[in-house]
């Protein structure tokens, strides 16, 4: 079974990119920038909490 999935998303993206390789681009560099900013959040809010419990 999952086997089986992720052939389909690599089949998808496969035919997502011939169809439409600008909008793959946009839709990576949407998913990047929305993955850096929730990084960069999260390692914000525990470098506050980790200030705050010793300091």
């Amino acid at each position: 079974m999952k086997k089986g999935v992720m052939i389909l998303i690599i089949v998808f993206i496969g035919y997502y990119l011939f169809t439409n390789p600008a909008g793959l681009a946009v839709t990576a560099r949407d998913g990047g920038t929305a993955l850096w900013n929730a990084l960069t959040g999260l390692f914000d809010t525990m470098i506050r909490f980790i200030n705050a419990l010793f300091g």
